[in-house]
């Protein structure tokens, strides 16, 4: 699995789109640095992209790669290597280049610009470690539903649909039944709602942080009263972590069972 790994990692970091990844973000990261002084400002704003555009690249790097390694997979498939091994070595290789391209486009600006001698250091590495869960995350959905399609036009447009899911049309579902039952007491509902969508959960860690009760909206603002900042950070990161075993064991468990 290490040396599939290796060889995933290598290959992908080297492509022009984590090249065009990693770059996106230092500009967007150096602009915003370049224009504003205050970290947690910059964290804010940075924040807003981070929630939308890495569950997007994620889920289309991993519909991509595992499309295009198809040949190569059953090739790997044909030796004697356990199935498990391959796949999540695969996994692994494609979720680290991100997460590499990811941390150079962010970090190097926040270090040019002294992050590291300043009191936002805590409130940007939860930022940073926010993307780097919700890259790892999409990117293995995507590359669970590029493996449970044969057909590669279906798993593009079930892929996009799961990122626009829980970018947008979840949101939208949430606001719609708070506007319909707005006279019955809706604080369970809003935490059970938000532990269902890793973005929004993603969103409550970092403002959690920050402590931006303004910017919170409902379920932040209700994670905050019941759990306090503390406690809803560690709450919602390891609500994160199981969002991110379950696609992980669905490739394990679709790598077994599948014939390909």
């Amino acid at each position: 699995m290490l040396k599939i790994l290796k060889y995933s990692f290598f290959d992908l970091f080297r492509s022009r789109w984590s090249l065009f990844y990693a770059l996106f973000f230092l500009l967007f990261t150096g602009t915003l640095m370049v224009f504003s002084d205050d970290f947690s400002k910059v964290i804010i704003s940075l924040m807003q992209a981070i929630l939308i555009l890495c569950p997007l690249i994620a889920t289309m790097f991993g519909v991509m790669y595992s499309y295009n390694s198809r040949e190569f997979t059953e090739l790997l498939l044909a030796q004697p290597v356990k199935r498990t091994s391959i796949f999540w070595g695969q996994y692994l290789g494609l979720g680290l280049s991100l997460t590499a391209s990811l941390i150079i486009g962010i970090g190097l600006p926040f270090a040019f610009y002294g992050i590291f001698q300043s009191s936002e250091i805590w409130n940007f590495l939860i930022l940073l470690a926010d993307g780097i869960v919700l890259s790892l995350i999409f990117s293995a959905l995507g590359f669970w539903t590029a493996m449970k399609c044969e057909n590669r036009i279906k798993g593009f447009g079930a892929a996009m649909m799961l990122w626009l899911f829980f970018a947008v049309i979840y949101d939208g579902i949430f606001l719609f039944a708070l506007s319909i039952f707005k006279d019955y007491p809706l604080e369970n509902f809003a935490l059970a709602t938000a532990l269902l969508n890793p973005i929004d959960l993603g969103r409550i860690l970092v403002l959690l942080k920050l402590d931006i009760s303004a910017l919170m909206g409902f379920t932040g603002a209700v994670f905050n009263r019941f759990f306090g900042s503390g406690l809803g950070i560690f709450i919602s990161a390891a609500v994160l972590i199981f969002w991110l075993t379950l696609p992980v064991y669905s490739i394990g468990y679709t790598a077994k069972s599948k014939d390909f």
